[in-house]
């Protein structure tokens, strides 16, 4: 038994065992493998041929990504339905580099807004501040006489200070960043209030004048200032260590501070960036208006969170990102624009704003509801 014939016997056995075993574990293994290739599968991602089982409405929304485009299939809809509607006012050179002028402060604004809430903070005295800051910036060269260099150092100034004030209350102190600027947002309306003495400042020296309305190309500067400020937002959002850090933090501000990150000076740095862009914005407007009213401000807040909130829809869902959210602001503005020269109304450009905002926002829950419980 213990020999060398019964060691041959015993390895022949084994070897007859494990083949056995070998060929089951082969023979159900190509069995599940025939199962899987005979059942019907989702669309590849990677362009493959669709199961003969899958909807049609879900083929044509992977192949054109609706998810992900459709504020830009409703733009060229927008666009399309006015160019038919109203061609004569619509589809000319004036209308469009209006759409671009009226945007190009937004855009700078809804950039300064997005940096905050990329890290989980709200400011809601963003448009308050660009008011603020274009009144002081008035009241710097008209009544203090000051250069033009001068001014609008000390206005940018004035504007991070209010940021910094507002990360100090948000991030040392502990109050909701809502609740702190909602409160700063009446603060700067009163200094507002009391610089200006509720009256108009103005003209503006032709040096501010001419530092954001030179014209190249067809564009004037404000509107080379806002796609300056947002390819800077993109590449600090998108490819830096910082911005990715920040947006762990808006993520989720436990599970950052858990793997080290420093989220109270990602927050900080996001609320004193917005202030900042606030301030900057409030400079061009100046500038654009050359007399500044002591009212000016709060009308940016609205499309500015609304372009934030609808680029979590576009481009990069779930997630604030600057393209997505030039797209928003520019659909909103064709369409606000192209309904007034249809005969609307002043109010109709905020009711078109409230309501995209509403149904995009309301749109992106119920598909990431649906999503969940599929």
């Amino acid at each position: 038994m213990f020999g060398p014939a019964g060691r041959r016997r015993s390895g022949r056995r084994f070897e007859s065992w494990a083949g056995l075993r070998v060929n089951k574990s082969m023979s159900a293994t190509k069995s599940a493998g025939e199962r899987r290739d005979a059942s019907p599968g989702p669309v590849d991602p990677a362009g493959g041929t669709p199961a003969a089982g899958t909807p049609v409405f879900r083929r044509i929304a992977r192949y054109t990504q609706v998810g992900r485009l459709s504020g830009l299939y409703l733009w060229v809809a927008v666009i399309v339905f006015f160019a038919i509607e109203i061609p004569e006012t619509f589809l000319t050179q004036t209308t469009v580099q209006g759409i671009i002028g009226n945007q190009a402060v937004t855009v700078i604004v809804a950039t300064g807004a997005l940096i905050a809430l990329t890290s989980g903070c709200f400011d809601l005295s963003v448009g308050q501040n660009l008011g603020m800051s274009a009144v002081f910036l008035g009241w710097f060269s008209v009544n203090a006489h000051l250069s033009p260099g001068i001014a609008i150092v000390l206005t940018l100034l004035i504007g991070a200070a209010v940021g910094a004030v507002n990360a100090i209350l948000v991030v040392v102190i502990g109050i909701d960043s809502f609740i702190v600027t909602l409160g700063m947002s009446s603060v700067l309306f009163a200094i507002t209030q009391i610089v200006s003495d509720q009256h108009y400042i103005g003209p503006l020296p032709k040096a501010l004048q001419d530092f954001t309305n030179w014209q190249q190309w067809g564009l004037s500067g404000y509107d080379y200032y806002a796609i300056a400020c947002a390819i800077i937002c993109w590449m600090v959002l998108e490819h830096t260590a910082a911005g990715r850090r920040s947006a762990a933090t808006g993520a989720n501000k436990a599970a950052a501070r858990l793997v080290g990150i420093a989220t109270g000076r990602h927050q900080a740095i996001g609320l004193i960036a917005c202030a900042t862009l606030a301030g900057f914005a409030g400079i061009l407007v100046a500038g654009k208006v050359g007399t500044i009213s002591p009212t000016i401000g709060p009308e940016y807040l609205l499309p500015a969170y609304a372009a934030c909130f609808l680029s979590a829809t576009q481009l990069k869902p779930g997630r604030f990102n600057v393209w997505g959210m030039v797209l928003a602001l520019f659909l909103l503005g064709t369409g606000a624009t192209g309904l007034q020269l249809l005969g609307g109304q002043g109010w109709v450009g905020d009711m078109f704003t409230g309501v995209a905002l509403i149904i995009a926002v309301g749109f992106a829950v119920v598909t990431q509801r649906r999503r969940k419980s599929a």
